[in-house]
């Protein structure tokens, strides 16, 4: 399995912790969000990481190149540029295997799910996508069918809607995406001409055609420590 750690962002969220550092590199239980999160991937079985870079990258850069990991870790340099999320997989594509899928991962997502069962069952279902979600509150869902095929999103306070499949909308199960996916080498074939766009609006696109899948997630711990009130929640807990 090969992976793929957002790490670009500039943790707005987070704007005290993030005036002089990436959000990649702030810590909780004495260890950076991204030795959390290459610590996780590597337990699971990543034989190849990719982070990319942008918001004070030299200092991830640096935090990278001074630790001895077990699998290779390499760098995708957004420092010119921030590409979003689907821009940044695109701008990455070089340093993959296009023989084998991609396991993309949030940096500051904090989750004891088992990766294993979520790369088999994307496996098993030949999706070109597989969307980690799970029920919680928030403002925007993904919207999946009966049988976890994603068919559009809907934005709770705003009222907007995205829709993929129109048949299948309407009774809909509603889910909000955990920050952890899969995908098919193939996918880079399929995606738009720019080099700055969203993959969450790539996939509603992509959806309209090709399979791509729910996998409801119901373990125990999943944080989102890129906001406050998380991270707070998380260091207590990492104590």
């Amino acid at each position: 399995m090969q992976a793929m750690i957002f790490a670009a962002g500039l943790g707005t969220r987070l704007k005290d912790e993030t005036a002089d550092k990436p959000k990649a590199l702030v810590e909780v239980g004495g260890k950076p969000l991204l030795q959390h999160a290459i610590e996780k991937l590597t337990t699971e079985g990543a034989t190849r990481i990719v982070v990319n870079v942008h918001h004070f990258a030299p200092q991830v850069i640096d935090f990278i190149n001074s630790k001895k990991w077990d699998v290779p870790v390499l760098i995708s340099d957004e420092s010119e540029k921030l590409l979003e999320t689907g821009g940044g997989l695109k701008f990455a594509q070089h340093l993959f295997s296009p023989n084998e899928p991609i396991l993309i991962y949030n940096v500051d997502i904090l989750s004891n799910l088992n990766l294993q069962d979520v790369f088999a069952e994307h496996t098993q279902s030949k999706a070109i996508a597989t969307l980690v979600v799970r029920q919680r509150e928030t403002q925007r869902y993904f919207k999946f069918d009966s049988e976890l095929n994603l068919v559009g999103w809907i934005n709770k306070k705003t009222g907007e809607t995205k829709i993929s499949r129109p048949e299948n909308f309407q009774e809909a199960t509603e889910m909000a995406f955990s920050g952890i996916h899969i995908v098919e080498p193939e996918i880079f074939d399929f995606m738009p001409e720019e080099d700055r766009f969203s993959i969450v609006q790539f996939y509603l696109e992509l959806a309209k055609t090709k399979n791509i899948k729910g996998y409801f997630d119901n373990s125990d711990l999943w944080m989102d420590v890129g906001k406050p009130t998380q991270l707070e929640e998380a260091r207590r807990l990492f104590e």
